[in-house]
């Protein structure tokens, strides 16, 4: 069965109400209309008082936040490996990792959680450098481990106990000569002849390992189970016992535990790629968010990087994208606003369209697509047509936003300007908000060649409130005016009711800006502020004039 793919529809940082219930409308349309894609809802930025209202109203979880689209682990081909646990033999290990073309294997307890790592490197030193001979009893490798390792069987009933003292040699003596070599609590390997055995099982070795799928006395047998050694028979010859016996320690007593570089599904490709490159390792072991280690990635993986793939609805600035946007795919962007700088690398669907909201979109897509709309669905898009609007008082407004509100309204079983004077009281309750909440909670920057400068706005059906935040506003523009990338601030104070606004300027030629975007207009100067009858609406009425006044103060330079 074929892996699902997921799909993120989100709006612009500092979502309004538009942006946030356009991304979940067009999430339920197309995941209606696809297959093997999932749409998922999602917002760049904090949801504001007025849009908490709306997804409360109508019991519509608020999406999840992701602050970054950029690629992750997990969008990497990671490389599963096979689980294996410190008890796992050597030789074990080095198969497994030949068979799934793996120079790197991590080491995992019952839990799933990494211990430590083994490679191929630590295999081939354990095999050509060690030559010490207590290295198993120095392991201490079960006798369980040691026959399966040199395809021996035990013979005796002791076969879960360990080599735990003493040191491995091959008994290619006469007996005589035995006694000066073989020690207590040594692991022998020896040749069939009964003179040598008893000579071992009389010195107190604790195993004997014969060869040759030889047939041990039952003498021998019975004094070795008295005696509690061990006795175990292989098909081999003494060189191949000798040479593979090493290779029956457990890898815990090799792996690499200390100092280990290991990245989390969750980290940013941008951020690892530097520690790759200062670490010199094959392979890093990944882990999940659950603390579970899933298997490994290489430089190598950077070269078939999964972008996610998304779709922007109610923007196309990258300024008001998500951040990392260049590095995901973006598939289709639904909008109503002017062209903005956004680029693909490939064509993509761009429905953009002059209406005073992006809700109003969806409601002919769901009418194209013949789709019935919930009730749900509906109360959230005559929300955001609503606030988008300014109930229909915004000069974006148009017909078509009027005629979708109200058979929105019909649907969600509303009455269109009670519900509005309820979302409006909610949304510009300003009192238990900090001055830094309220001045970013609809803040966007606009770039105009080299000129970027920022535009945020509130809308409050109460005059006082907004007199009493004009004043705290200024320290947050001077704030964000210290940042390299924006030289003028503007803010929008939107009294619905007179449907007029006041805009606050700050930074360097603003004030000769902003008269030079409403030359011939009765502005009212007051310090930092003007009055402007007649403008609620930032997209259409504020910001077409501020580009072209700042497109003419660069070109006068």
């Amino acid at each position: 069965m074929a892996k699902e793919e997921k799909i993120v529809v989100i709006g612009h940082k500092h979502p309004d109400t538009d942006s946030i219930c356009s991304a979940i409308a067009y999430a339920d349309i197309k995941n209606r209309t696809s297959q093997q894609k999932k749409y998922i809802p999602m917002r760049a930025g904090q949801i504001n008082d007025e849009t908490k209202y709306v997804l409360n109203r109508f019991e519509v979880e608020v999406p999840k936040y992701i602050s970054n689209i950029g690629t992750q682990v997990k969008d990497m081909d990671i490389r599963i490996s096979p689980t294996v646990g410190g008890e796992t033999t050597v030789k074990k290990a080095w198969e497994l990792m030949k068979e799934n073309g793996l120079v790197t294997l991590p080491v995992r307890n019952k839990q799933d959680e990494l211990e430590g790592l083994i490679t191929i490197s630590d295999i081939a030193y354990t095999n050509m450098e060690y030559t010490d001979n207590c290295l198993l009893s120095n392991a201490k490798t079960s006798y369980e481990k040691i026959a399966e390792t040199i395809d021996a069987e035990i013979l005796t009933d002791d076969k879960l106990g360990s080599f735990t003292n003493g040191k491995v040699v091959i008994g290619a003596m006469n007996p005589d000569r035995m006694k000066e070599v073989v020690k207590a609590g040594d692991l022998v390997i020896i040749g069939d002849r009964i003179e040598d055995q008893k000579e071992a099982l009389h010195i107190g070795v604790s195993c004997i390992v014969v060869g040759m799928d030889t047939k041990i006395n039952d003498e021998i047998l019975e004094k070795a189970n008295k005696e509690n050694i061990v006795v175990m028979v292989s098909k081999h010859d003494t060189f191949t016992i000798a040479r593979r016996i090493n290779q029956s320690i457990p890898i815990g007593h090799i792996m690499k535990k200390e100092n280990l570089v290991t990245f989390s599904t969750e980290d940013f490709t941008d951020d690892i790629q530097e520690i790759m490159i200062k670490n010199k390792h094959r392979s890093f072991p990944v882990i999940n968010k659950k603390g579970k280690c899933i298997g490994t990635i290489s430089r190598r993986n950077f070269l078939d990087m999964h972008k996610k793939k998304v779709i922007l609805v109610d923007h196309n600035e990258r300024s008001q994208a998500v951040d990392n946007i260049e590095k995901a795919e973006i598939m289709e962007i639904i909008d109503h606003h002017k062209l903005g700088s956004l680029e693909t690398m490939k064509p993509v669907n761009f429905r953009n369209q002059p209406v005073g909201c992006t809700g109003t979109i969806l409601y002919q897509i769901y009418d194209e697509q013949k789709l019935e709309i919930s009730p749900q669905i509906a109360g959230l898009l005559c929300a955001a047509i609503i606030s988008d609007t300014l109930l229909f008082r915004s000069p974006t407004c148009t017909l078509q936003d009027k005629m979708a509100a109200g058979a929105l309204a019909l649907i969600a079983d509303i009455d269109i300007y009670k519900f509005a004077k309820e979302m409006f009281r909610a949304g510009s309750d300003l009192k238990n908000k900090s001055i830094e909440e309220i001045f970013y909670q609809d803040y966007k920057k606009f770039i105009v060649e080299n000129i970027t400068f920022g535009v945020g706005q509130i809308t409050s059906m109460d005059i006082e409130e907004l007199h009493e935040v004009n004043e705290r506003l200024l320290p947050c523009m001077i704030s964000e005016c210290e940042r390299k990338e924006v030289t003028k601030v503007f803010f929008m104070l939107t009294d619905i009711m007179k449907q007029s606004s006041e805009i606050i300027y700050y930074g360097k030629d603003s004030g000769e800006m902003l008269k030079m975007a409403f030359k011939g207009s009765d502005i009212k100067e007051d310090g930092h502020s003007c009055y402007l009858e007649g403008v609620v609406s930032r997209k259409k009425q504020l910001i077409p004039p501020l580009m072209e006044a700042a497109l003419a103060m660069q070109n006068a330079f």
